[in-house]
Protein backbone atom coordinates (compact mmCIF):
# COMPACT_ATOMS: atom_id res chain seq x y z
CA UNK A 1 0.00 0.00 0.00
CA UNK A 2 1.95 3.39 -1.11
CA UNK A 3 1.53 6.25 1.60
CA UNK A 4 -0.45 8.86 1.18
CA UNK A 5 0.48 12.16 0.46
CA UNK A 6 -1.32 16.10 0.75
CA UNK A 7 -3.35 16.90 -2.12
CA UNK A 8 -1.93 18.86 -4.91
CA UNK A 9 -1.63 22.58 -3.93
CA UNK A 10 -1.77 21.78 0.21
CA UNK A 11 0.85 22.02 1.76
CA UNK A 12 2.93 21.17 5.44
CA UNK A 13 4.27 23.43 7.33
CA UNK A 14 6.84 21.87 8.84
CA UNK A 15 8.64 22.09 12.58
CA UNK A 16 11.62 24.19 11.20
CA UNK A 17 9.18 26.45 8.98
CA UNK A 18 7.34 27.42 11.87
CA UNK A 19 9.89 29.59 13.32
CA UNK A 20 9.64 31.83 10.51
CA UNK A 21 5.89 31.35 10.15
CA UNK A 22 4.81 33.06 14.03
CA UNK A 23 7.93 35.98 13.46
CA UNK A 24 5.61 36.74 10.25
CA UNK A 25 2.33 36.38 12.20
CA UNK A 26 4.21 38.23 15.59
CA UNK A 27 5.15 41.19 13.88
CA UNK A 28 2.24 41.36 11.53
CA UNK A 29 0.03 41.44 14.89
CA UNK A 30 2.02 43.49 16.78
CA UNK A 31 2.28 46.18 14.17
CA UNK A 32 -1.51 45.98 13.28
CA UNK A 33 -2.08 46.86 16.90
CA UNK A 34 0.31 49.32 17.10
CA UNK A 35 -1.24 51.50 14.59
CA UNK A 36 -4.71 50.91 16.17
CA UNK A 37 -6.07 47.96 14.70
CA UNK A 38 -8.42 45.08 15.96
CA UNK A 39 -8.31 41.20 15.34
CA UNK A 40 -11.56 39.98 13.71
CA UNK A 41 -11.51 36.48 12.86
CA UNK A 42 -14.02 35.44 10.60
CA UNK A 43 -15.17 31.69 9.39
CA UNK A 44 -13.39 30.30 6.46
CA UNK A 45 -16.80 29.46 5.00
CA UNK A 46 -19.24 31.20 3.80
CA UNK A 47 -22.63 31.74 1.39
CA UNK A 48 -21.40 31.56 -2.11
CA UNK A 49 -23.40 34.28 -3.19
CA UNK A 50 -21.55 36.66 -1.07
CA UNK A 51 -18.06 36.03 -3.36
CA UNK A 52 -20.35 36.31 -6.37
CA UNK A 53 -21.59 39.37 -5.33
CA UNK A 54 -18.27 41.07 -3.52
CA UNK A 55 -15.70 39.63 -5.74
CA UNK A 56 -17.60 40.00 -9.28
CA UNK A 57 -18.99 36.97 -11.24
CA UNK A 58 -17.21 37.55 -14.40
CA UNK A 59 -13.79 36.96 -12.19
CA UNK A 60 -11.21 34.11 -12.46
CA UNK A 61 -11.65 33.89 -8.96
CA UNK A 62 -15.00 32.88 -9.19
CA UNK A 63 -15.34 31.56 -12.50
CA UNK A 64 -12.92 29.10 -12.50
CA UNK A 65 -10.77 28.81 -9.01
CA UNK A 66 -13.17 28.62 -6.14
CA UNK A 67 -13.70 25.78 -3.97
CA UNK A 68 -17.95 25.85 -3.51
CA UNK A 69 -19.93 22.81 -2.65
CA UNK A 70 -23.77 22.18 -1.46
CA UNK A 71 -24.46 21.49 2.35
CA UNK A 72 -27.17 18.93 3.27
CA UNK A 73 -29.54 21.65 2.68
CA UNK A 74 -29.05 22.65 -0.66
CA UNK A 75 -27.30 25.71 -0.01
CA UNK A 76 -24.38 26.33 -2.11
CA UNK A 77 -21.25 27.59 0.30
CA UNK A 78 -17.74 28.19 -0.16
CA UNK A 79 -14.08 27.88 1.36
CA UNK A 80 -13.04 31.88 1.22
CA UNK A 81 -10.82 32.75 -2.02
CA UNK A 82 -10.28 35.68 0.03
CA UNK A 83 -10.77 37.75 2.90
CA UNK A 84 -12.40 41.26 2.03
CA UNK A 85 -15.87 40.03 1.33
CA UNK A 86 -15.95 38.04 4.68
CA UNK A 87 -14.77 40.98 6.40
CA UNK A 88 -17.64 43.18 4.75
CA UNK A 89 -20.29 40.75 6.16
CA UNK A 90 -18.91 40.71 9.62
CA UNK A 91 -18.89 44.30 9.64
CA UNK A 92 -22.11 45.03 8.22
CA UNK A 93 -23.89 41.66 10.51
CA UNK A 94 -22.77 42.75 13.59
CA UNK A 95 -22.89 46.65 13.29
CA UNK A 96 -18.68 47.22 13.74
CA UNK A 97 -18.64 50.70 11.68
CA UNK A 98 -21.43 52.17 14.20
CA UNK A 99 -20.30 55.33 15.73
CA UNK A 100 -17.89 58.64 14.72
CA UNK A 101 -14.60 56.46 14.30
CA UNK A 102 -13.88 54.31 11.57
CA UNK A 103 -13.44 50.14 12.33
CA UNK A 104 -9.89 49.17 11.71
CA UNK A 105 -9.54 45.28 11.44
CA UNK A 106 -7.21 42.83 11.01
CA UNK A 107 -7.32 38.63 10.14
CA UNK A 108 -5.06 36.22 9.79
CA UNK A 109 -6.28 32.72 7.99
CA UNK A 110 -5.92 29.86 4.85
CA UNK A 111 -7.97 30.93 1.30
CA UNK A 112 -8.54 28.38 -1.11
CA UNK A 113 -8.72 28.42 -5.00
CA UNK A 114 -8.14 26.16 -7.28
CA UNK A 115 -5.00 27.38 -9.83
CA UNK A 116 -2.47 25.85 -11.02
CA UNK A 117 0.30 25.39 -8.07
CA UNK A 118 3.56 27.28 -8.81
CA UNK A 119 6.77 29.01 -6.43
CA UNK A 120 5.29 30.31 -3.58
CA UNK A 121 1.23 29.97 -4.95
CA UNK A 122 -0.62 27.01 -3.34
CA UNK A 123 -4.54 26.09 -3.38
CA UNK A 124 -4.18 26.68 -0.05
CA UNK A 125 -2.22 29.71 1.08
CA UNK A 126 -2.42 32.02 4.22
CA UNK A 127 -2.88 35.83 4.22
CA UNK A 128 -2.57 38.44 6.96
CA UNK A 129 -5.60 40.64 5.52
CA UNK A 130 -6.03 44.62 7.00
CA UNK A 131 -9.25 46.77 6.54
CA UNK A 132 -10.75 50.08 7.28
CA UNK A 133 -14.37 51.23 7.53
CA UNK A 134 -15.75 54.84 7.79
CA UNK A 135 -12.80 56.70 6.40
CA UNK A 136 -12.85 58.14 3.09
CA UNK A 137 -9.84 60.04 2.59
CA UNK A 138 -6.45 59.77 1.11
CA UNK A 139 -4.50 59.82 4.72
CA UNK A 140 -5.88 57.08 5.97
CA UNK A 141 -4.83 55.14 1.98
CA UNK A 142 -1.43 56.91 2.76
CA UNK A 143 -1.79 55.26 6.36
CA UNK A 144 -2.46 51.43 5.38
CA UNK A 145 0.19 51.77 2.66
CA UNK A 146 2.71 52.62 5.13
CA UNK A 147 1.59 49.69 7.51
CA UNK A 148 2.19 47.34 4.52
CA UNK A 149 5.78 49.12 3.89
CA UNK A 150 6.80 49.00 7.44
CA UNK A 151 5.63 45.68 7.96
CA UNK A 152 7.86 44.49 4.86
CA UNK A 153 10.87 46.71 5.76
CA UNK A 154 11.14 45.99 9.62
CA UNK A 155 10.90 42.07 8.62
CA UNK A 156 14.21 42.70 6.96
CA UNK A 157 12.82 43.22 3.46
CA UNK A 158 14.97 46.17 1.74
CA UNK A 159 14.35 45.50 -2.23
CA UNK A 160 10.59 47.54 -1.95
CA UNK A 161 8.90 49.30 -4.05
CA UNK A 162 4.96 50.92 -3.88
CA UNK A 163 3.58 50.90 -7.32
CA UNK A 164 -0.07 53.01 -7.33
CA UNK A 165 -2.65 54.12 -9.04
CA UNK A 166 -6.16 55.53 -9.28
CA UNK A 167 -9.38 53.47 -10.43
CA UNK A 168 -11.64 56.14 -10.32
CA UNK A 169 -15.34 56.12 -8.98
CA UNK A 170 -18.70 55.34 -10.53
CA UNK A 171 -18.82 59.20 -11.87
CA UNK A 172 -16.04 59.00 -13.89
CA UNK A 173 -14.76 55.42 -14.59
CA UNK A 174 -17.92 54.72 -17.05
CA UNK A 175 -16.20 57.00 -19.31
CA UNK A 176 -13.31 55.59 -19.40
CA UNK A 177 -14.36 51.84 -19.40
CA UNK A 178 -16.67 52.76 -22.70
CA UNK A 179 -13.41 54.73 -24.31
CA UNK A 180 -11.09 51.12 -23.17
CA UNK A 181 -13.82 48.83 -24.77
CA UNK A 182 -14.33 51.13 -28.11
CA UNK A 183 -10.11 50.86 -28.25
CA UNK A 184 -10.07 47.22 -27.61
CA UNK A 185 -12.81 46.17 -29.70
CA UNK A 186 -11.18 47.26 -32.78
CA UNK A 187 -8.16 45.03 -31.80
CA UNK A 188 -9.79 41.91 -30.58
CA UNK A 189 -7.99 39.79 -32.55
CA UNK A 190 -4.75 40.78 -30.97
CA UNK A 191 -6.71 39.96 -27.46
CA UNK A 192 -6.32 36.14 -25.47
CA UNK A 193 -9.45 34.38 -25.68
CA UNK A 194 -10.09 34.94 -21.97
CA UNK A 195 -9.50 39.16 -22.80
CA UNK A 196 -12.15 38.57 -25.82
CA UNK A 197 -14.76 37.77 -23.47
CA UNK A 198 -13.97 39.95 -20.63
CA UNK A 199 -14.18 42.52 -23.45
CA UNK A 200 -18.47 42.22 -22.98
CA UNK A 201 -18.72 41.89 -19.21
CA UNK A 202 -15.68 43.94 -17.54
CA UNK A 203 -13.02 45.28 -20.11
CA UNK A 204 -11.27 47.15 -17.21
CA UNK A 205 -10.02 42.91 -16.10
CA UNK A 206 -7.86 43.46 -19.99
CA UNK A 207 -5.13 45.78 -17.94
CA UNK A 208 -4.39 42.54 -15.49
CA UNK A 209 -3.66 40.70 -18.57
CA UNK A 210 -0.36 38.97 -18.29
CA UNK A 211 -0.76 38.03 -21.59
CA UNK A 212 2.08 40.04 -24.08
CA UNK A 213 -0.23 41.06 -27.02
CA UNK A 214 -2.91 42.36 -24.62
CA UNK A 215 -0.59 44.11 -22.61
CA UNK A 216 0.98 45.23 -25.83
CA UNK A 217 -2.40 46.85 -26.85
CA UNK A 218 -3.45 48.30 -23.45
CA UNK A 219 -0.03 50.06 -23.05
CA UNK A 220 -0.86 52.54 -26.06
CA UNK A 221 -4.93 52.36 -25.21
CA UNK A 222 -6.61 55.09 -22.75
CA UNK A 223 -5.17 55.62 -19.62
CA UNK A 224 -7.77 55.97 -16.54
CA UNK A 225 -5.74 59.28 -15.14
CA UNK A 226 -7.08 60.97 -18.39
CA UNK A 227 -10.45 60.71 -17.20
CA UNK A 228 -10.55 61.15 -13.46
CA UNK A 229 -12.92 63.31 -12.10
CA UNK A 230 -12.08 66.58 -10.28
CA UNK A 231 -12.98 64.69 -6.64
CA UNK A 232 -10.84 62.13 -7.91
CA UNK A 233 -7.87 63.90 -9.49
CA UNK A 234 -7.15 65.68 -5.57
CA UNK A 235 -7.51 62.47 -3.53
CA UNK A 236 -4.53 60.69 -5.74
CA UNK A 237 -2.60 63.66 -5.96
CA UNK A 238 -2.68 64.11 -1.93
CA UNK A 239 -2.39 60.62 -1.40
CA UNK A 240 1.37 61.18 -3.79
CA UNK A 241 1.94 64.21 -1.86
CA UNK A 242 1.38 62.45 1.35
CA UNK A 243 3.78 59.36 0.05
CA UNK A 244 6.29 61.73 -1.18
CA UNK A 245 6.47 63.77 2.14
CA UNK A 246 7.71 60.49 4.12
CA UNK A 247 10.02 59.85 1.47
CA UNK A 248 8.56 56.46 0.08
CA UNK A 249 9.88 54.76 -2.83
CA UNK A 250 6.78 54.46 -4.93
CA UNK A 251 6.12 54.63 -8.79
CA UNK A 252 2.80 55.39 -10.62
CA UNK A 253 1.32 52.50 -12.71
CA UNK A 254 -1.87 53.43 -14.77
CA UNK A 255 -2.69 49.92 -15.69
CA UNK A 256 -2.66 48.51 -12.38
CA UNK A 257 -5.88 47.41 -11.56
CA UNK A 258 -5.38 44.28 -9.07
CA UNK A 259 -7.72 41.26 -9.51
CA UNK A 260 -10.86 42.06 -7.87
CA UNK A 261 -14.35 43.56 -9.01
CA UNK A 262 -14.50 45.88 -6.05
CA UNK A 263 -11.42 48.03 -5.80
CA UNK A 264 -12.54 52.24 -6.85
CA UNK A 265 -10.38 55.12 -6.82
CA UNK A 266 -6.34 54.16 -4.55
CA UNK A 267 -5.39 50.80 -5.71
CA UNK A 268 -1.49 49.51 -4.62
CA UNK A 269 0.63 46.85 -4.30
CA UNK A 270 4.55 46.53 -3.01
CA UNK A 271 6.99 44.37 -4.94
CA UNK A 272 10.47 43.02 -4.13
CA UNK A 273 13.04 42.54 -6.75
CA UNK A 274 13.72 39.59 -4.39
CA UNK A 275 10.55 37.64 -6.56
CA UNK A 276 11.91 38.21 -10.14
CA UNK A 277 9.01 38.55 -12.39
CA UNK A 278 5.98 38.03 -9.99
CA UNK A 279 7.52 40.28 -8.01
CA UNK A 280 4.28 41.40 -6.18
CA UNK A 281 4.60 40.55 -2.20
CA UNK A 282 1.43 42.36 -1.40
CA UNK A 283 -1.40 44.33 -2.65
CA UNK A 284 -4.94 46.23 -1.67
CA UNK A 285 -7.28 49.49 -2.42
CA UNK A 286 -10.57 50.98 -1.56
CA UNK A 287 -13.58 49.59 -2.63
CA UNK A 288 -15.93 52.00 -1.38
CA UNK A 289 -19.11 50.04 -3.02
CA UNK A 290 -18.51 47.03 -1.18
CA UNK A 291 -20.98 47.26 1.62
CA UNK A 292 -24.15 48.67 -0.13
CA UNK A 293 -23.38 46.22 -2.67
CA UNK A 294 -23.53 43.53 -0.29
CA UNK A 295 -26.88 45.03 1.23
CA UNK A 296 -25.05 47.22 3.74
CA UNK A 297 -24.65 50.65 4.47
CA UNK A 298 -22.69 53.28 1.96
CA UNK A 299 -19.31 52.75 4.16
CA UNK A 300 -16.05 53.09 2.53
CA UNK A 301 -13.68 50.98 2.86
CA UNK A 302 -9.75 49.77 2.40
CA UNK A 303 -7.47 47.18 2.96
CA UNK A 304 -4.73 44.99 1.98
CA UNK A 305 -3.60 41.22 1.85
CA UNK A 306 -0.44 40.16 2.31
CA UNK A 307 0.52 36.31 1.13
CA UNK A 308 2.43 34.52 3.98
CA UNK A 309 3.98 32.09 1.51
CA UNK A 310 5.26 34.34 -0.90
CA UNK A 311 6.41 36.64 2.37
CA UNK A 312 8.48 32.93 3.70
CA UNK A 313 9.95 32.84 0.06
CA UNK A 314 11.22 36.39 1.13
CA UNK A 315 12.27 36.12 4.67
CA UNK A 316 13.88 32.53 4.16
CA UNK A 317 16.52 34.36 1.31
CA UNK A 318 16.99 37.66 3.76
CA UNK A 319 19.02 37.79 6.60
CA UNK A 320 15.77 37.98 8.86
CA UNK A 321 15.74 38.30 12.47
CA UNK A 322 16.37 35.41 14.42
CA UNK A 323 14.12 33.79 17.35
CA UNK A 324 15.91 32.84 20.62
CA UNK A 325 16.28 29.25 21.74
CA UNK A 326 14.76 27.80 25.08
CA UNK A 327 16.18 30.03 28.53
CA UNK A 328 17.29 25.85 29.72
CA UNK A 329 17.56 22.68 28.40
CA UNK A 330 17.57 20.01 31.08
CA UNK A 331 20.06 17.26 30.36
CA UNK A 332 19.07 14.10 32.20
CA UNK A 333 22.17 12.13 32.68
CA UNK A 334 20.73 9.17 34.86
CA UNK A 335 17.53 7.46 35.21
CA UNK A 336 16.78 8.31 39.00
CA UNK A 337 17.31 12.00 37.60
CA UNK A 338 14.14 11.83 35.17
CA UNK A 339 11.83 12.56 38.20
CA UNK A 340 13.61 15.55 39.33
CA UNK A 341 14.32 16.79 35.94
CA UNK A 342 10.37 16.70 35.22
CA UNK A 343 9.16 18.16 38.71
CA UNK A 344 12.03 21.28 37.96
CA UNK A 345 10.93 21.20 34.33
CA UNK A 346 7.10 21.92 34.97
CA UNK A 347 7.72 24.44 37.72
CA UNK A 348 10.44 26.98 35.50
CA UNK A 349 7.81 26.78 33.16
CA UNK A 350 4.92 27.54 35.28
CA UNK A 351 7.33 30.72 36.13
CA UNK A 352 7.22 31.64 32.27
CA UNK A 353 10.59 30.28 31.45
CA UNK A 354 10.84 28.50 27.78
CA UNK A 355 12.59 25.26 28.83
CA UNK A 356 13.61 21.94 26.68
CA UNK A 357 14.29 18.34 27.86
CA UNK A 358 14.59 14.88 26.60
CA UNK A 359 13.02 11.84 28.65
CA UNK A 360 15.16 9.82 28.61
CA UNK A 361 19.10 9.42 30.41
CA UNK A 362 21.90 10.16 27.73
CA UNK A 363 25.71 11.13 28.04
CA UNK A 364 26.00 14.56 28.29
CA UNK A 365 28.07 14.67 25.39
CA UNK A 366 25.17 14.37 23.25
CA UNK A 367 23.14 16.22 25.40
CA UNK A 368 25.62 19.29 25.05
CA UNK A 369 24.90 18.91 21.23
CA UNK A 370 21.45 18.95 21.60
CA UNK A 371 21.33 22.16 23.46
CA UNK A 372 24.07 23.88 21.03
CA UNK A 373 21.02 22.36 18.19
CA UNK A 374 18.25 24.24 19.77
CA UNK A 375 20.01 27.45 20.33
CA UNK A 376 19.76 27.05 24.46
CA UNK A 377 21.13 29.86 26.87
CA UNK A 378 21.96 27.51 29.42
CA UNK A 379 21.76 23.95 30.38
CA UNK A 380 20.40 22.36 33.47
CA UNK A 381 22.72 19.03 33.87
CA UNK A 382 21.21 16.25 36.24
CA UNK A 383 23.61 13.09 36.96
CA UNK A 384 24.34 10.91 39.89
CA UNK A 385 26.47 13.42 41.48
CA UNK A 386 23.90 16.38 41.16
CA UNK A 387 21.44 13.81 42.59
CA UNK A 388 23.28 12.93 45.42
CA UNK A 389 24.11 16.42 46.40
CA UNK A 390 20.42 17.34 45.05
CA UNK A 391 21.66 20.20 43.30
CA UNK A 392 21.66 20.72 39.42
CA UNK A 393 24.77 22.10 37.75
CA UNK A 394 23.83 25.14 35.41
CA UNK A 395 26.34 25.69 32.07
CA UNK A 396 25.49 29.04 30.24
CA UNK A 397 26.79 28.29 26.75
CA UNK A 398 28.11 31.72 25.37
CA UNK A 399 30.16 32.34 28.67
CA UNK A 400 30.80 28.24 29.53
CA UNK A 401 30.51 29.40 33.34
CA UNK A 402 28.68 26.91 35.70
CA UNK A 403 27.53 27.05 38.91
CA UNK A 404 24.75 24.53 40.81
CA UNK A 405 21.54 25.71 42.70
CA UNK A 406 19.48 23.30 44.71
CA UNK A 407 16.76 21.21 43.01
CA UNK A 408 14.20 22.16 45.57
CA UNK A 409 14.42 25.79 44.88
CA UNK A 410 13.21 26.40 41.57
CA UNK A 411 12.58 30.24 41.62
CA UNK A 412 16.42 30.43 42.13
CA UNK A 413 16.60 29.53 38.65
Amino acid sequence: MSTLAAIRGFKDILPDQSRLWRLMEDKARDLALRFGYAELSPPIMEKTELFQRGIGEVTDIVEKEMYTMEDRSGEKITLRPEATAGLVRAVLEHNLCEGARPAKLFCFGPMFRYERPQKGRLRQFHQFDVEVFGDVGPYIDAEIILLLHTLLSELGINDLQVVVNSLGCPSCRPAFREKLTSFLSERQSSLCPDCRRRLEHNPLRILDCKNEQCRSEVMIGPKMDQFLCLSCKDHFQLLTTVLTQVNLNFRIDPLLVRGLDYYTRTTFEVHSGQLGAQSAVAGGGRYDGLCSKLGGADIPGLGFAVGLERLFMLLSQADSPKESGPDYYVAVLCPEALGPAFELVQNLRARGLKVEADWESGGLKSRLKRADKASAQRVIMLGPDEMAGGQATIRDLSTKQQWNLPLDQPQRY
